[in-house]
């Protein structure tokens, strides 16, 4: 592990295109859990993996689902078939949340195109029953997912991506008020933020970017800077800029045109920026779209939740967890966990005989323990899924620490032992 070095992540604000369509994908997930809850049928059965396109006034919807009744019509044989309706009116909710009202991509105006169809049988029978017989229900797919935390932030996320995430936070909470110029800033925005580190710890932030969308026309790079300086500054907070940091405030100049007008965008692009920002592993399966039957995103959420109590328990002061699966396989295949040599007199064995111990990483346990069978998603859409706070309606369930205890007590069982 390098002492000193600098250390870059990008974030993306919830108005650029892939996160558009992020957005909408997550806003069907959360759409068809709620129409469940409504009907009566039972939420372990939700199956949705919903991938978005968007471009200029054009956005379709694809993927494969199993249906409440209340999201299907009869077609004119008398053939149940997925009714558009209620998908197009929760694609236009987010867009107008988003804050989309151009000529080229407007919440009103936009084509929806629903192209949803029913879940492969083939997928369906190795999900619902698992061949292992170690759970419920099995994997949705092969794959491996990681997990990371470490002590840079009070959340336990890499300092780079937790700052490239608070700084367009803060702007769209601003935009969205309406207040003098900031209102002027249009929904689309990238940002990143360049640390050095010495002795191993973030000390000043030596480069800025941002690139924002502005609604009006006459605006140049020096004008948005006046804009969003302060705003960049109270999200940096105690974190030191640099007496010689580099600013590149929309350095091309003009930015009007942008969202999906300006450039396509589809679910599922934006990995890194959905997770730890490049400072850790990533499996390659993105999460928006999907039910947690997928473990792509149910097995990422678990391998966080795990890689941060270990590091609230003062086990480590970094910790990285892969987990790794088999469609239609329960249990885990593999627990790899890399402490980074920072283990408080604890071993990587101690804590992967404690993960087991405490947390059942069948689907099925992880669903069952993170209480994710619920119309949570839309909100994770945009400035990560990880770093966030814990909700009261369940969402962000993995950003807990309520493992603490238990992984302590494991590890000092075993010692004793």
């Amino acid at each position: 592990m390098r002492a000193n070095y600098l250390f870059t992540s990008e974030s993306v604000a919830e108005g650029h295109p892939d996160k558009v369509c992020d957005r909408i994908s997550d806003e069907i997930v959360d759409l068809v859990y709620r129409e469940a809850a409504k009907t009566g049928i039972n939420p372990w059965g939700v199956r949705i993996a919903c991938e978005t396109l968007a471009t200029t006034n054009r956005v379709v919807i694809a993927g494969e689902v199993r249906l409440p009744p209340s999201l299907m019509k009869k077609d004119k044989d008398g053939n149940d078939v997925i009714n558009p309706s209620k998908f197009k009116a929760a694609a236009r909710r987010a867009i107008k949340d988003i804050g989309y009202e151009q000529a080229g991509f407007h919440w009103k105006t936009a084509r929806i195109d629903v192209l949803l169809h029913s879940q492969s049988a083939d997928i369906a029978q190795g999900v619902d029953n698992a061949s292992d017989q170690q759970g419920d229900e099995g994997a949705g797919d092969q794959g491996i997912m990681f997990g990371y935390a470490c002590r840079e932030t009070p959340d336990l996320m890499p300092a780079p991506i937790y700052y490239s995430h608070k700084i367009l936070q803060l702007l769209a909470t601003a935009r969205k008020k309406g207040d003098g110029d900031v209102a002027k800033l249009g929904p689309d925005a990238k940002s990143q933020v360049t640390v050095r580190y010495v002795d191993g710890k973030p000390a000043e932030v030596t480069s800025i970017v941002l690139s924002t969308q502005h609604l009006d026309d006459s605006w140049d790079s020096n004008k948005v800077r006046e804009v969003v300086e302060p705003y960049i500054r109270e999200a940096l907070g105690e974190l030191k800029i640099a007496s010689d940091c580099n600013w590149y405030i929309n350095p091309t100049g003009k930015f009007v045109i942008g969202g999906p007008d300006g450039d396509a965008g589809l679910t599922g692009r934006k990995i890194i920026v959905d997770t730890y920002g490049g400072a850790a592993p990533h499996g390659g399966g993105a999460f928006s779209g999907k039910d947690t039957t997928k473990v792509d995103r149910s097995a990422a959420y678990a391998a966080r939740y795990l890689a941060k109590n270990v590091v609230a328990a003062s086990l480590a002061d970094r910790c990285t967890i892969q987990l790794s699966y088999a469609i239609g396989v329960a249990q885990p295949l593999s627990i790899y966990v890399d402490l980074h040599g920072t283990g408080n007199g604890v071993t990587e064995d101690q804590v992967e005989e404690a993960i087991r111990k405490n947390m059942d990483l069948s689907p099925t346990g992880i669903r069952r323990h993170l209480d994710l069978n619920k119309p949570i998603y839309a909100k994770t859409s945009a400035y990560g899924h990880f770093g966030r706070k814990a909700g009261r309606d369940g969402s962000f369930s993995w950003e807990r620490t309520d493992l603490v205890k238990a992984l302590k007590e494991s590890v000092s069982t075993r010692e004793a032992a």
